[in-house]
């Protein structure tokens, strides 16, 4: 019963999370959020900088799930018209998720790793730090070095620029 009751809820966040994002798409929200940035002189650093922000504060209080359902609608137009490639912002994104997972107060990972090592979520929280910092350090690297996400699929022959 409480699986189903968990299995509920998870479906009705994607549901709702999946209806908004098509709102947003089809009132072309993206694109007009997309035209706005460059205007006002946005270049991909910036964009990227920005996504970056908005992911980490969603990942405080989203879901994985939910957080990609909406803001992926809303991002990726806008990192297309800026030149992003596809796979370099859809491993930015990735990456922004697992930092979202491992810090409190929704960070799944940290209550998974609280049942199994029976600390507290503070206690673990201090303990997960050094390794929270280590994954925002990659997350600037792998921001701004697209290289770090695209050097396999290119090897692979999967992407080609």
């Amino acid at each position: 019963l409480k699986a189903a009751s968990m299995s509920a809820m998870i479906l009705y966040i994607i549901t709702n999370a999946t209806v908004f994002s098509w709102l947003l798409t089809s009132e072309q929200i993206p694109q007009s959020m997309a035209q706005w940035m460059t205007a006002q002189g946005f270049g991909m650093v910036a964009f990227l900088f920005v996504t970056n922000i908005i992911l980490l504060a969603a990942g405080n209080f989203m879901d994985p799930s939910a957080i990609v359902l909406i803001m992926a609608p809303i991002l990726f137009p806008i990192a297309a018209a800026l030149g992003v490639h596809p796979v370099h912002f859809g491993i930015l994104m990735a990456v922004n998720m697992e930092v979202g997972l491992c810090h409190p107060p929704v960070g799944l990972n940290l209550y998974v790793a609280a049942g199994i090592t029976r600390m507290g979520i503070s206690e673990l929280t201090i303990a997960v730090l050094p390794w929270l910092a280590t994954m925002l350090i990659f997350l600037v690297m792998v921001t701004y070095i697209p290289e770090i996400s695209l050097w396999l699929p290119r090897l692979l022959g999967v992407v080609n620029q």
